[in-house]
């Protein structure tokens, strides 16, 4: 085998190398939602509504917001942020009249990326009206 071959398979195989990492769980572990409360376009009861967020994969706290935003497209940043388990966001919006809002969130993985999203629900009035 002439040596310009042997580099060009040296090249080939180091040009495959990082292929693993790129498919390991733990290089893909961007965070997805899983299940939220209220659910995507879902409903709920308000004035106060308990917000939960269960991600894929767990997330780091202190680099987590989350944000309402309002039927009049004003921002209120949810700062009571609890973390209950690896994996989840909770906290409560209090005070909502019924309307459309949506909920901001963005989350640090622990492949270290940032992910974000919204979360569009209707919050009725006491009793689902």
């Amino acid at each position: 085998m002439s040596a310009r071959k042997i580099v060009g398979w040296i090249v080939a195989g180091l040009s495959l190398a990082p292929l693993p990492l790129v498919l390991s769980p733990a290089a893909a572990a961007h965070a997805i939602i899983e299940s939220s409360e209220p659910a995507v376009d879902g409903t709920a009861a308000g004035p106060d509504i308990a917000i939960a967020i269960k991600f894929n994969s767990r997330i780091d706290l202190k680099r987590s917001r989350l944000t309402l935003i309002l039927p009049d497209r004003s921002e209120r940043p949810l700062r009571d942020l609890k973390k209950d388990r690896p994996d989840r966001l909770a906290t409560t919006a209090i005070s909502l009249k019924p309307g459309k809002y949506s909920l901001h969130w963005q989350v640090l993985a622990v492949d270290g990326h940032l992910t974000r999203g919204d979360i569009p629900f209707t919050v009725t009035a006491p009793g689902g009206q």
